[in-house]
């Protein structure tokens, strides 16, 4: 018995221990994701070894100790993203306010089911939408809307990195742009809401480290920092910035951490739930990698998970409010000493630049 659990223990610790190597490799970072489902499995092998285990031996309480150690370190990472802690992002407030509502859908390329993203789009009615992984396929179908959104920044792709922007909105100074990797988009733009002010955007989908496309996380990294970067060295503090996209990494890890604190941008999932995205059709394995941050300028006024329409992933529905009254009672995570010079390393890997990330504004 305490040999099973001894091999059981060695998994978990290993599991543990691997992603705080700041390896790059692929097989490395994906232990970043399931943090969840490592605290859970930590939770039952723990309550497994209290009933089974003989406790009068040393050995059993070594064990159980070091199963507690794995899983306090694996719910540190996830609890910002539970209902425990408090909210980041405040709600909203005012009954008089401008307002952005976005749904981010990663569509899945050789999903069919057009027809029923559409059916949800119409249903949620949200100023932008931005579609990932659009061929031209997929705007054929998406064109259909052109009619309540006429605003559209197009780029259809075959190899799963096609992007397309639908908005109610005037959309200024567009541009899509090839930031890291010579075949992966991105877009940059500036809306205008009804109320006159100009809110800027940044559309995401850097490629995610993995077997079959690139075999270390540097790329994806990469394409974040140097967007942090650029909003840091460019923003306007009176400007509202909006980040959105599949960025291919979970919300806890130490890359989007360090573009949180590089950007200052918020993350209105903190205190209210993971909101999993992906992947829509296996319920165990799901972590967030649809994400919308947004600058101290905005409350929230909904979030919310959208329903399944064949893609991989579930679609995001994000309404904020523009309260810049509230931006000093709102704070994200403090940067730290050696955060610039880890950002730049990381850069610099890529032979990439700040100064590249398209200005909207």
């Amino acid at each position: 018995m305490v040999i099973t659990f001894s091999i059981c223990v060695a998994v978990i610790v290993l599991c543990t221990l691997i992603p705080l190597s700041r390896n790059a490799k692929w097989w490395v970072r994906a232990f970043d994701f399931p943090r969840l489902q490592l605290a859970i499995a930590c939770m039952i092998l723990l309550l497994t070894e209290i009933l089974l285990l003989d406790l009068s031996n040393f050995s059993s309480w070594i064990l159980l100790l070091t199963t507690v150690a794995c899983f306090t370190y694996q719910a540190w990472w996830i609890f910002p993203y539970t209902k425990l802690t408090k909210p980041e992002v405040k709600s909203s407030s005012s009954q008089q306010r401008s307002t952005i509502s976005i749904v981010t859908a990663n569509v899945l390329m050789t999903n069919r089911n057009a027809r029923k993203l559409i059916d949800i789009i119409r249903q949620y009615d949200p100023d932008i939408i931005v579609t990932l992984e659009t061929n031209d396929w997929w705007q054929s179908h998406l064109d259909k809307l052109e009619d309540i959104y006429p605003h559209t920044v197009k780029c259809p792709l075959e190899n799963l990195y096609g992007m397309h922007v639908y908005s109610k909105l005037t959309l200024e100074n567009a541009e899509v742009q090839y930031l890291v990797e010579e075949n992966i988009p991105s877009i940059h733009a500036q809306a205008v809401l009804d109320s006159s002010d100009k809110v800027r955007l940044h559309f995401l989908h850097p490629a995610p480290p993995s077997p079959t496309e690139n075999e270390e996380s540097a790329e994806r990294d990469a394409e974040l920092v140097m967007v942090a970067k650029n909003i840091e060295e460019t923003c306007d503090k009176s400007q509202p910035i909006i980040v959105t996209g599949d960025m291919n990494d979970v919300a806890w890890s130490r890359t989007t951490r360090l573009f949180r604190k590089i950007s200052g941008l918020l993350d209105p999932r903190i205190g209210r739930g993971m909101f999993n995205t992906f992947h829509a059709k296996y319920w165990l394995m799901r972590w967030p990698l649809d994400h919308l941050f947004h600058s101290e300028h905005f409350t929230l006024d909904k979030i919310t998970r959208l329903p399944s329409y064949g893609s991989d992933h579930f679609a995001l529905y994000t309404q904020l409010s523009l309260e810049p009254n509230k931006a000093p009672a709102q704070s994200g995570v403090d940067k730290e000493d050696g955060d610039d010079q880890l950002a730049e390393s990381i850069m610099a890997e890529q032979n990439a630049s700040s100064h590249n990330v398209h200005n909207p504004t």
